[in-house]
This record gives C-alpha cells, sequence and structure tokens, in this order.
C-alpha cells in the first residue's frame, strides 16, 4: 500500500496519504515517473505531513513540486519528519 506521493524525482519530501508510524517501512509512488520508492519512517508522520527522500543538512532548501518550499533550521535525515519543527519558509 502507498503511503506517501512524491510530484517529482527531485523532490527531497514525499506527503504522506495515510498516518506512517516510525520504524515502519513505507512505499511511496513518484507521480511524475509511475514509480514506486521504500523509506524507512524514523518518526510518525501524520496524513499531510512530509517525509525526507533525501539527507538535507541545516540551512538547504527543502524541494517539493521542483521548487523549493522551506529552508532546514538543522539537518534533516531520510525517513524524518518534515515541518515546522525542522523547517522555516523561504519568505521570511
Amino acid at each position: 500500500m502507498v503511503k506517501f506521493l512524491v510530484h517529482d524525482k527531485v523532490d527531497s519530501v514525499g506527503v504522506a496519504v495515510a498516518d506512517i508510524k516510525a520504524g515502519e517501512t513505507v512505499k511511496g509512488y513518484i507521480m511524475e515517473e509511475g514509480t514506486e520508492i521504500e523509506v524507512v519512517s524514523k518518526s510518525d508522520i501524520l496524513l499531510g505531513h512530509k517525509i525526507a527522500l533525501k539527507d538535507v543538512a541545516q540551512g538547504d532548501n527543502i524541494i517539493k513540486y521542483n521548487v523549493p518550499i522551506g529552508i532546514t533550521t538543522q539537518d534533516i535525515t531520510v525517513g524524518e519528519h518534515v515541518h515546522i519543527h525542522n523547517l522555516k519558509t523561504a519568505r521570511w
């Protein structure tokens, strides 16, 4: 069962389409390519929240829809929950 969607193959996050539990191996669907990927979740991630697909260093951009959506406030590793606790908007 697919638990997250990825809009573009270069995205650094996927969006949960179901709740994800820490330690769970979850499948994602890359919409641009029509392929699946698997990630082991390091965090509980609620429906609609983001899961990291790549390691991203503090101060780097998070990419979604093939565009930067914000800047990390700490290092993020694959499988972590990406939300306001580790991501801020690039607008202000």
